[in-house]
């Protein structure tokens, strides 16, 4: 019988595999080699997040490696492809969610190591939780009201092109050549700095300017357009060139505090509390602006069911989704080991219950949130870290009306609730990408969703000894004598902080009430811009994105978007067809795509020989260089680099 021929549209247009076909997806091969990429890149982003306080987002690299392990079998498939990297990057976002919140635990002094079980299990749970609350999310945000999901496309634009065999592999190649040569030269060689970065008192305040000379992080912007990079741009410039000002102008300078470290400590110490308050808001109204949509998706989702049971028509194969009623099941499943861990560690059964159904609601609440997020920024950008603070701060505040505040167990309690909320949010970013690229491709919902839990639980069992390797190794947040220089891990310090000052006292209210004042005037502005049907919108969660990130990125990002508008001008000035606009936006994609792949693949690789040699300089042979002019110039020619290949009316070949 002969292959069945994939549509040549593009990402928003019929599937690569139509729905009529039938490919093998969960393959013994595809299944051994996914779980491996899980554990690999769990491990790897274990440590980076440690050390650096973020993590790589795994898709497309997982996806490239797949497609060079599988091709050495005589048989394989774009599904296949696409199901190794869905479980490799369910790893990758576990490892995220665990090292944001776990190591908090140690630096609060509740734990002296990491205890495997309980790590295991609450990262698993959490993972689990993750791909459940994510299968209505599908239907909400990639099909009843579909978002952009910049990182879903990009995997969707790589897999399309090593199926193809040829087409549009060298954009991609050089791309990702461009950007691993830019992270092993900046990152592992050290020969120049990756950001630009100064401040200098200005009369009785301080004025600040940074950006991040990642392409990865250009390629990231343009995919998500003009209009969200904007919007983050100006969350920005609220906080860096608004409120840090204000701030500084009303602190005293300490003497011998570079104005650098001083507006980054009152960033860092205050106002990106703004972005945290801005988020609990924009994070209700999200999931009231997409309520009737994921209520659609489960009505649908069981109607679905009933119509498979009854021998109704048969339901598309791009379309099965994992059946509601075995979600409701297993949601209640995970319920019981959860309250079983919450009252061991607080001896209060009905705190344990309490906390049980916290975790529930917080958990979906924030996973949609977070996917909402993915699905305007990508994973890699998706600032889980802020989705974690505010889900400890609400949890320590309700865990302080029923312990009170003399209690020792309250700070770890909201930890450990962050810690399940903090994985189900990182997965549900990640799986939303996911099953972004799976819809543009052809593959089969519900086989993707089982190889998210697969990747997920696979993780989790290796989370444990790794973080106790690290911490055993480097020391992890607070000095000690045999770790004097310990892994900063600061989003883990900044989550102890939070839940230790809810209790004890000492978080910047007056930030987070800020924050949610602006988050209601973004709302409203918004309301009216839909009122008046302009194209320009601001979702609040993007200029949200933007006041929590740091400047170095937000101004990256943009610079990105504004090479994605300047490329489409240009096909506007010449009139040029919609054909050749959309192969033009398709050159630019794959292009971006590859610089996203190249800087990501390096960077989770040079993990290896920090790891081994215990050491961030390990390949600093030249010594380390902190000028910039070198970085300058060459992101100078990868942004001309992209501009032409985003203009180039004929389609890119191999």
């Amino acid at each position: 019988m002969a292959a069945p021929q994939p549509h040549a549209q593009g990402s928003g247009d019929a599937p690569y595999i139509p729905a009529s076909a039938s490919l093998p997806e969960i393959t013994v091969k595809a299944l051994v080699l996914g779980v491996l990429l899980s554990l690999i890149l769990a491990g790897a982003n274990a440590y980076l997040g440690l050390f650096a306080g973020m993590t790589v987002s795994a898709s497309i690299p997982a996806a490239v490696i797949s497609m060079a392990v599988l091709r050495l079998f005589r048989n394989h498939n774009i599904l296949e492809n696409n199901i190794v990297q869905t479980a490799a990057a369910s790893g990758e976002g576990l490892a995220a969610g665990a090292i944001f919140t776990l190591p908090a635990l140690i630096i609060l002094g509740t734990w002296g190591t990491f205890d495997y079980w309980t790590t295991t299990v609450v990262a698993g749970i959490g993972g689990a939780l993750g791909v459940l609350f994510t299968i209505p999310l599908r239907r909400a945000l990639i099909i009843e009201d579909p978002l952009k999901f910049p990182e879903g496309i990009a995997t969707a634009e790589v897999l399309k092109v090593g199926e193809s065999g040829g087409a549009g592999v060298s954009t991609i190649v050089a791309a990702a050549g461009a950007g691993a040569l830019y992270k092993l030269g900046a990152t592992g060689f050290k020969l120049w700095g990756e950001a630009i970065t100064t401040a200098r008192y200005a009369g009785g305040s301080v004025a600040y300017f940074a950006m991040n000379l990642s392409p990865a992080l250009i390629g990231v912007g343009f995919i998500v357009g003009l209009n969200v990079a904007a919007l983050i741009f100006i969350g920005g410039v609220m906080n860096w060139y608004v409120a840090i000002p204000w701030v500084a102008a009303h602190t005293a300078h300490p003497d011998g505090v570079a104005a650098v470290d001083f507006a980054s400590g009152i960033w860092k110490n205050q106002t990106r509390y703004i972005g945290v308050g801005a988020m609990i808001v924009g994070g209700i109204w999200a999931l009231i602006r997409v309520r009737k949509s994921v209520i659609r998706g489960v009505q649908s989702g069981m109607a679905a069911y009933r119509q498979t049971r009854d021998g109704g028509p048969v339901i598309l194969r791009t379309d099965r989704d994992t059946p509601m009623h075995w979600v409701g099941l297993a949601l209640v499943v995970l319920a019981i080991p959860t309250f079983f861990i919450f009252n061991r560690f607080t001896g209060v059964w009905w705190v344990a219950a309490a906390m049980t159904v916290i975790m529930l609601i917080a958990g979906f609440l924030f996973s949609t949130v977070a996917a909402y997020m993915a699905g305007l920024v990508g994973s890699s950008n998706n600032p889980i870290s802020g989705v974690t603070i505010a889900t400890i701060l609400t949890s320590a505040l309700l865990l302080l009306a029923f312990l009170g505040s003399g209690s020792a167990k309250g700070p770890a309690a909201a930890v450990f609730i962050g810690a399940v909320v903090a994985c189900a949010a990182a997965i549900g970013g990640e799986n939303l990408q996911d099953l972004k690229a799976g819809r543009i491709v052809g593959a089969t919902p519900y086989k993707q969703q089982i190889m998210q839990i697969v990747g997920a639980v696979s993780a989790a069992f290796v989370l444990a000894p790794v973080l106790t390797l690290i911490q055993k190794a480097y020391g992890i947040g607070v000095p000690t004598p045999d770790h004097p220089h310990p892994l900063a891990a600061p989003q883990a310090t900044l989550m102890a902080a939070v839940a230790g000052g809810v209790f004890h006292g000492g978080l910047p209210w007056t930030m987070i009430t800020i924050g949610m004042a602006v988050a209601v005037v973004v709302i409203s502005f918004d309301l009216w811009l839909q009122s008046r049907k302009s194209e320009f919108r601001t979702p609040v969660l993007a200029v949200a994105i933007g006041i929590y990130l740091p400047l170095q990125l937000s101004v990256a990002i943009f610079v990105g978007g504004v090479i994605a508008w300047l490329a489409s001008r240009y096909f506007k000035r010449r009139r040029a067809s919609a054909e050749a606009h959309a192969t033009g936006e398709r050159n630019g994609l794959l292009f971006a795509a590859g610089l996203i792949t190249g800087e990501a693949m390096v960077g989770i690789l040079l993990a290896i020989p920090i790891v081994k040699w215990k050491s961030a300089d390990v390949l600093a042979f030249w010594g380390e260089h902190d000028g910039v002019l070198p970085g300058i110039i060459l992101l100078v020619v990868v942004l001309y680099w992209l501009y032409r290949v985003a203009t180039r009316e004929q389609r890119t070949t191999g």
